[in-house]
């Protein structure tokens, strides 16, 4: 059975990193291909059923994801950006599960108003890796990506915690409103301080105690379940408890690792996350069929009917709550008009557009117990996740692939005055050659006449400095001459080339040890990575 088990994981690896494959060739965003490919996949004759433990969902799949956006969430742009994210995170999150809920009372037969909760709760917030995987080649403004970005790490814990509390509701059978808001604050607050208080433990191990690149590693892949544990085991949100602890370790990261920790940590949660959201969207297709079979009492034309409304209704209401919260603030605040440059009609029209559902909405929907305490039935348990899929493959998909379509018609161009990427990096740069420049002439005026090693470093140093401050300002000038800044990339990149081939045939010869040449190539990756990230 272990050996079954086994096998069928990494069967779906495989075919998850072949998949992805073929959506580059396609150009088609992975996600989108995985899940219809998911669907394909379920339908073939044979096909072993797959089906999760609901209570896994979450502890599997979610801590490791959210720890991981937060980490690469940049506090800055957030706290900049914290209205319209709290306005799409909170705001929209609740609308959306209250008009959702109503809705589906008054269609489905038999769904109360706590269903219809539930259900708002789980198709409520959209996914951050499916939006980042079809924006990430498209010019699309830095304001807009730090929107979305920000929304889907917040949302996943307001959503969560309407899920929970509908949830609750359901199985207890009564909901109390004014209880509900305040253990909505008390849950979500005190997750927080949960969070805080292990990312602090996790920050004095890091800093203080003699760790090493591996053990460094392997903390960070504890962390989000240590936080998320700790904060469930005492009933307040886990997720909460995890978003805000990476934030602050993400914050902090400068102080508790070394090059060697932060190289390999990246390296593999690359790996971890690639696969944990490979799965994901493949299980979401892979789960329809054993969904269909568990219809009691609805047609599969009647439930797909139920999932077409929902969808509409979520794409709407998403519309709907964009403009007016986008544009209402800033008529009645100067502060903001003064502050932040207006929007127009485009960016809203894309930020509404991106609300596409993903990994959230489904672990949301699998974590529904089999049977209430009573031992009955959950009912409309597989009409729920039927609906979930296709809310899902209606966003990711239609949405989704006409996402691009609309940033194309719209020529959207960046709103705020954001430095190119690689100025940025050229102008940091040459900060840095100077203040090494400056302390190197204060501290070693006289070993510089005297040894001929930091004579040639200050040279060196001079060198580099000059030929910064040259591509500094070919960057800040015309089209013209950023071809000279590209050419010289090509050239660099062609000596890289080279220098690589020469290390192949130093492996032949025996005066050079292997690990010596492989750090020396691990050096050249990193050059040639530094540059062709400025070609794509």
């Amino acid at each position: 059975m272990l050996h079954d088990n086994l096998l069928l994981i990494i069967s779906l690896l495989f075919a998850v990193s072949l998949l992805i494959m073929l959506g580059q060739k396609l150009r088609i965003s992975y996600p989108i291909f995985l899940v219809i490919a998911g669907l394909a996949i379920g339908f073939i004759p044979g096909m072993p059923s797959i089906n999760i433990e609901p209570d896994m969902v979450f502890l599997i799949f979610l801590p490791p994801l959210l720890y991981e956006a937060a980490w690469y969430t940049s506090w800055k742009d957030f706290w900049k950006w914290k209205r319209p994210i709290s306005l799409l995170a909170f705001g929209l999150v609740i609308f959306t599960s209250l008009i959702v809920a109503y809705v589906s009372q008054a269609m489905i037969p038999g769904f109360t108003l706590a269903l219809g909760f539930l259900l708002g709760g789980i198709i409520s917030p959209p996914d951050a890796v499916a939006a980042n995987s079809v924006l990430k080649n498209l010019k699309v403004p830095k304001r807009i990506l730090t929107i979305l970005e920000g929304e889907s790490l917040v949302n996943d814990a307001s959503s969560l915690i309407v899920f929970r509390f509908a949830l609750a509701a359901v199985v207890m059978g009564h909901f109390a409103l004014e209880e509900a808001v305040t253990d909505f604050f008390l849950v979500a607050g005190m997750g927080i301080v949960v969070g805080l208080v292990v990312a602090h433990i996790m920050y004095l191990i890091h800093r203080f105690l003699p760790t090493n690149a591996s053990i460094d590693t392997s903390l960070t892949l504890m962390t989000p379940y240590v936080m998320y544990l700790a904060a469930e085991h005492f009933h307040f949100s886990g997720i909460m408890a995890v978003v805000s602890g990476g934030l602050f370790l993400s914050y902090r990261s400068h102080e508790i690792m070394n090059h060697k920790s932060r190289m390999q940590s990246t390296g593999v949660w690359a790996t971890l996350t690639f696969m944990l959201n490979g799965l994901v969207f493949i299980l979401i297709g892979l789960e329809l069929p054993m969904i269909i079979n568990g219809l009691n009492g609805y047609s599969i034309s009647e439930a797909i009917g139920y999932g077409l409304i929902i969808s509409a209704v979520a794409i709407v209401i998403r519309l709907v709550w964009v403009y007016p919260t986008t544009f209402i603030p800033r008529w009645f605040s100067k502060k903001i008009r003064d502050r932040e440059k207006s929007p127009g009609w485009k960016g809203p029209l894309i930020v509404s557009w991106a609300g596409m559902r993903g990994v959230v909405s489904l672990a949301s929907a699998l974590s529904i117990p089999l049977a209430l305490d009573s031992g009955e039935s959950f009912p409309q348990r597989n009409l729920i996740l039927f609906i979930t899929f296709i809310v899902i493959l209606v966003t990711l998909v239609f949405q989704g692939l006409t996402l691009p379509l609309l940033i194309k018609w719209t020529k959207i161009k960046e709103i705020d005055d954001v430095i190119p990427e690689e100025e940025q990096e050229t102008g940091i740069q040459l900060r840095l050659m100077r203040a090494a420049q400056k302390h190197l002439t204060a501290k070693y005026a006289a070993e510089i006449e005297t040894n001929d090693l930091i004579a040639n470093l200050k040279k060196q140093l001079d060198t580099d400095i000059s030929l910064t401050w040259q591509k500094l300002k070919c960057l800040e000038c015309f089209d013209e001459e950023r071809g000279d800044v590209k050419f010289h990339n090509e050239v660099l990149l062609e000596l890289i080339d080279v220098q690589r081939k020469e290390l192949f045939l130093l492996r032949k010869e025996k005066d050079y040890d292997d690990e010596i040449i492989r750090e020396q190539q691990s050096q050249l990756d990193l050059d040639e990575a530094k540059i062709s990230h400025h070609r794509s």
